[in-house]
Order: structure tokens, then sequence, then C-alpha cells
């Protein structure tokens, strides 16, 4: 009976620890020229991405709460962020 209640536990915790990446002093370590690797150390996976040209997108969070990174050659090139903590 406590299995349940300890594995829903665990996945509460993992989506917390997701979800605490999107932070204002994480987004004020993103600057001009931060690698992919650099910005995916930190944040963790992005919920997507798509490829235009020479540019990639990445979008770290949801609609209400995210951080955005545009990427040339690997290298941060814009950012921006909403509703961070």
């Amino acid at each position: 009976m406590r299995r349940p209640a300890l594995l829903f536990a665990c996945l509460v915790m993992a989506m917390l620890t997701a979800c605490s990446k999107l932070t204002t002093a994480n987004y004020e370590r993103i600057s001009l020229g931060t690698s992919f690797d650099d910005v995916y150390g930190m944040l963790g996976t992005p919920t997507q991405c798509s490829d235009t040209l020479a540019m990639r997108a990445c979008v770290w969070g949801d609609e209400a709460r995210n951080i955005r990174v545009s990427f040339v050659a690997g290298k941060a090139v814009l950012f921006s962020a909403h509703n961070l903590e």
C-alpha cells in the first residue's frame, strides 16, 4: 500500500525539480554566445525546438511560464523569459 504513495511522491518531486529550473537566476546566466549545451545543462531538455534555415529556436516550459532561446551555430543570439519566479 505504501509503494503507490511513494511512487506518487517521487513523481511529484521530479515534476517540481524540472519546473524549478525555470528561474530568473538561470535565465540571467544565459548571455549572447552561450552554447546550446550550456543552456541544456542549466535548463534540461527543451519542451520543443524548431529549426529554420540556420537558426534553432527552443522553448523550455509552457505558454504560462517559459524561457525561449534562439541559437545560430549552436550559440545563443536571442533569448526571452515569461512569468519566471
